[in-house]
């Protein structure tokens, strides 16, 4: 009787270890694994620097606390009318430039060319930098309310801007865009 048990569990682990899948593929024939920087530099332009660059141009000619709040604040596609709109919209926006630099900085991303980001370069930190400085100094001025200031920090924006486009962007084709 203790030798039928003991074939029955032999049987059944045999049973198992058929059905077991087979042991993942060595590192060198896996997959690859899914890019940690998704969006290319073009996409991170439209998608963080660009609507968050119009918020502070915005508030060189008016007033971001006059800034109704919309119909329902809580699904507002304006930041300076949502929730966390007026100054608020505006301090927010130039910290998100802030951190956004540092998403200009992520070895492996690419240009919409498909070049790599020109981040080895000499030049590519100090333009960087400069979009870092000038998003401080928006957030300052935001922080102050002051209208004057912001208007300081949004030419601090336009030259950070224009000193990166005018070696990178601006370019007679898009091959030739991030060289």
């Amino acid at each position: 009787m203790q030798l039928g048990r003991i074939c029955f569990v032999l049987l059944c682990c045999a049973a198992l270890q058929a059905q077991t899948p087979a042991p993942a593929k060595s590192k060198s024939t896996a997959a690859a694994p899914a890019s940690r920087n998704p969006a290319t530099l073009g996409q991170l332009m439209k998608g963080i620097l660009y609507p968050n660059s119009n918020v502070i141009f915005f508030a060189q000619g008016d007033n971001p606390a006059d800034v109704p709040p919309a119909k329902d604040p809580a699904t507002a596609v304006n930041p300076l009318a949502s929730s966390y709109g007026k100054w608020e919209a505006v301090e927010n926006s130039s910290l998100a430039l802030v951190e956004a630099a540092n998403l200009l900085t992520v070895p492996g991303r690419k240009c919409s060319n498909g070049r790599a980001v020109p981040i080895a370069n000499a030049d590519w930190p100090k333009l960087v930098q400069g979009l870092r400085n000038a998003g401080m100094t928006a957030y300052k001025a935001a922080q102050a309310k002051d209208q004057d200031k912001i208007l300081d920090a949004a030419d601090a924006m336009t030259t950070a801007c224009a000193n990166c486009h005018d070696k990178y962007r601006e370019k007679p084709t898009l091959a030739d865009r991030c060289k």
